[in-house]
């Protein structure tokens, strides 16, 4: 939310510098995110000042051109002006030599002193758009004949500097939705911590005064329920055009473009109390206002010319017959403001909040108006926020107040009670607070101190405070106007033992991250929500859309349910990627699943890894090699090698899985995931270019499988290893598992590692045989093995291989 310096400072009466005023707010619980000083005129117009024609002639050598000489308060300036309305003794606006214009943003212009066809030409006579005040430039700007030469534009036009306040504004604080709600909290720390004493200054509305009865509309509210309060007014026979200087650099100095003096006033009150208003234009009304839900089907074209399929959840505001406005969001083409409105009905409510963010989020809108009712405005400022904008609208546009007054509000909200301890207060702060300081921060927040017995007092909250209900909540408001940094840290420290669970699940997922980090992956961090068609489209057998836990309220149609899989959020990731030129990517995320069943919820927590594209960038020196099925089972296997489940791994065929083939993994009779690559279906799905190739691990039953590990130490051998190769002849449908488990059975004392160096298929072997190059590494730690202890283990797994495996030595 942003908040201007300039504005702020007139409902407070303070020196506090722009950096003196951000930490009060940030110490006060409104956290200044952003401090930025800004001009309402980009350059600020400095070099530009008001002169007068003194003689205007047709220039000697081009017909469209005339040479004139401009007093600006000393020796007259020559400038060549192409202006068609330029005469002498008009009082105009001059941009001198050395001068810079930005007559759009950020495009910046600088005045030099040239020669225009042979003419000297001593600055420029400016027009509206040249100087960003506006988007004429039928001619240069005449000024009133009372403006005195020499006077700064920046003078004469009322431009100020000012700094914009950017507030990080949390949910629950809907009380600071306006700089009177933030000028509350500066008072009362101001109040609480200098001598000064000082109250918010609120806008007078007293002489607010209805002059006639001649535009009546009346208003019916049928949902009292989305709408509890509705009030209204009209004015009649006002002027719709610019709004005047001062308007305007208020709203420019939060970054709200000006729209008419009309529209731009029910801006300002909003981001003045933190109420949202809105404007009809009257003759649109046929003279009645009814409140109520729109049917199933209707249609309603936003001021955004957008049209939107409306339900009947959605609360219109309505003539009868037309809808006119989405109520507390969005308004419509056919009632808004425009030159041609004469007469104005101007409407303050409060809408429920819960009602006004459905709709909001149906719609896919986030508007100011929404913005606010969400959170919860003030439900007793709509009255004051009514008369303190038709007064506005008088003063800026003319008109008279044309109808009582209409308030419909059959249940009044009330103000909360909440019992507070001063005691318990003093306790929860860890300080002993005044109880005087207590009672006068309490003050200054609106809040009375109704009755109190035995140190319990009964406190009446006022109504925009929706957050505070409760005790704990209320010393949270003491708290940060005292001010968090101000409690003294204790000399003594009290700490209890805590008791982790061992093996330490958040240790161990670290030490895996940063492994994998280590071996070139990068983490990814992906919403838990996404879509229920993925399920629907790509789940196959194994996902089912009746699992799928769905949300009441989703933010989005691509947000509706909670994931069955990592799967698809990784292929989104990936896809995102290598739509921006990174195609080469090697991921992995930590994460749950969610899944309904008849027994109730169910969540998994896993890893899933994924790879793409080339395994190096390209690189004169390099090649090119791709990312394969090997790499990211080698990425799996050394995660669970690093858990010392090395000897307990085991890999099957893949069957039912999301993944088009590959292998399942197994930890004794535990499956703990599967490794593979996805269809064409998939890549189809997410527009990939490249196959993705995937390890999604099951880290619930990783972790649970721990138990079957032991830590070993051991010496380090004092021998060297020995080492044996086989070439073997194999049926293409042997897979390495298969040898490598066939040659540990022969041997499990000195074999220590099996080995695949080589593969070849095609050329001079049978059809359906492959050849692999296996590699085996013995080691006795104690002493020097012998030539024959291994070959005779050699014998033994080639008549394994052989007997197992159909396998001949080439």
């Amino acid at each position: 939310m942003k908040i201007s310096y300039n504005w702020l400072r007139e409902y407070v009466q303070t020196d506090l510098s722009p950096e003196e005023m951000s930490k009060i707010l940030t110490d006060t619980g409104l956290e200044v995110e952003g401090l930025e000083k800004i001009e309402s005129i980009q350059g600020g117009l400095k070099g530009v000042v008001i002169g007068e024609v003194l003689t205007c002639e047709k220039h000697p050598d081009a017909d469209r051109l005339k040479v004139t000489t401009v007093s600006i308060g000393g020796d007259p300036l020559t400038i060549v002006c192409g202006a068609p309305n330029v005469g002498v003794g008009q009082k105009v606006v001059v941009a001198t030599v050395g001068t810079t214009l930005y007559p759009e943003p950020d495009k910046a212009f600088k005045i030099k002193e040239s020669k225009i066809r042979g003419q000297v030409s001593q600055g420029m006579l400016c027009a509206e758009d040249e100087l960003g005040l506006g988007e004429s430039h039928d001619g240069i700007m005449v000024l009133p004949e009372s403006v005195e030469v020499g006077t700064p534009a920046a003078k004469y036009f009322e431009l100020e500097d000012d700094y914009q306040i950017e507030i990080g504004l949390t949910p629950n604080r809907s009380d600071a939705l306006g700089h009177i709600g933030v000028a509350r909290d500066l008072v009362a720390y101001l109040n609480t911590h200098t001598e000064n004493q000082t109250g918010v200054n609120w806008p007078n509305i007293d002489d607010f005064a209805v002059q006639s009865n001649d535009l009546p509309i009346t208003v019916s509210v049928e949902d009292t329920n989305a709408c509890p309060r509705y009030m209204g007014t009209t004015i009649q026979g006002v002027k719709v055009e610019a709004s005047p200087s001062w308007l305007q650099n208020r709203l420019r100095a939060i970054g709200l473009a000006p729209i008419n003096n009309v529209v731009d006033v029910t801006n300002f009150v909003m981001h003045e109390l933190g109420t949202p208003l809105h404007a009809f234009d009257a003759a649109k009304l046929n003279g009645k206002i009814v409140v109520k839900t729109a049917n199933n089907g209707d249609t309603f074209t936003t001021l955004d010319e957008v049209e939107r399929k409306l339900d009947a959840s959605n609360l219109m505001i309505t003539n009868g017959n037309d809808h006119l406005c989405i109520a507390g969001v969005f308004g419509g083409m056919s009632s808004g403001i425009s030159n041609e409105t004469r007469d104005v009905f101007l409407e303050s409510a409060y809408f429920e909040p819960v009602s006004v963010r459905k709709t909001a989020k149906m719609h896919g809108l986030n508007t100011d108006a929404s913005f606010r009712y969400e959170r919860g405005v003030d439900p007793n400022l709509t009255d004051f926020a009514l008369k303190r904008a038709a007064m506005l609208i008088q003063q800026v546009a003319g008109g008279a107040i044309a109808m009582d007054v209409v308030d419909t509000n059959p249940k009044p909200i009330e103000n909360k009670t909440v019992a507070f301890s001063f005691d318990r207060c003093n306790r929860l702060i860890g300080e002993e607070l005044p109880r005087e300081k207590v009672e006068k921060i309490l003050t200054n927040l609106d809040i009375k101190v109704i009755s109190e017995e035995n140190g319990v007092a009964n406190l009446e909250i006022p109504a925009y405070r929706v957050d505070v209900t409760r005790e704990a909540d209320v010393v949270e408001e003491v708290l940060r106007i005292h001010g968090y940094n101000a409690v003294p840290v204790p000399t003594k420290w009290n700490a209890s033992i805590s008791q982790f669970v061992k093996p330490d699940p958040e240790k161990i997922q670290n030490t895996i991250s940063e492994m994998l980090v280590g071996m070139g992956c990068m983490e990814m961090m992906n919403n838990s929500l996404t879509k229920s068609s993925y399920v629907r489209d790509l789940g196959g057998e194994l996902l089912k859309d009746e699992r799928s836990i769905a949300m009441l309220n989703p933010l989005s149609q691509d947000l509706d349910v909670m994931r069955q899989s990592l799967i698809f959020n990784l292929l989104e990731t990936v896809g995102y990627n290598q739509n921006r030129q990174n195609p080469n990517v090697q991921l992995f995320e930590f994460g749950k699943i969610y899944q309904k069943f008849d027994s109730g919820y169910n969540e998994n927590k896993r890893l899933i890894i994924g790879i793409s594209g080339d395994k190096q960038t390209e690189n004169w020196n390099s090649t090119n090699d791709a990312r394969t099925f090997f790499t990211v089972k080698g990425l799996a296997q050394a995660v669970l090698e690093r858990l010392g489940m090395k000897d307990l791994m085991k890999t099957k065929a893949l069957k039912n899985s999301l993944l088009q083939d590959g292998l399942q993994i197994y930890v004794l009779k535990n499956k703990v995931g599967e490794i593979g690559w996805v269809s064409p279906q998939f890549k189809k799905q997410f527009g990939l270019k490249n196959d993705v190739f995937i390890a999604d691990l099951d880290w619930d039953m990783i972790l649970d499988s721990l138990k079957f590990t032991k830590i070993k130490f051991t010496e380090l051998p004092k021998t060297f290893a020995v080492r044996r190769d086989f070439s073997l002849l194999l049926d293409e449908k042997v897979q390495f598992a298969e040898i490598e488990e066939v040659a540990y059975a022969s041997d499990r004392k000195l074999l220590q590692e099996v080995g695949l160096f080589d593969v070849y298929e095609g050329k001079n072997l049978d059809a359906g045989k492959k050849s692999y190059a296996v590699s085996f590494i013995f080691q006795d730690a104690e002493k020097t093995l012998k030539d024959q202890q291994v070959d005779a283990i050699m014998e033994k797994i080639r008549q394994s291989l052989e007997s197992k495996l159909g396998a001949q030595l080439r």
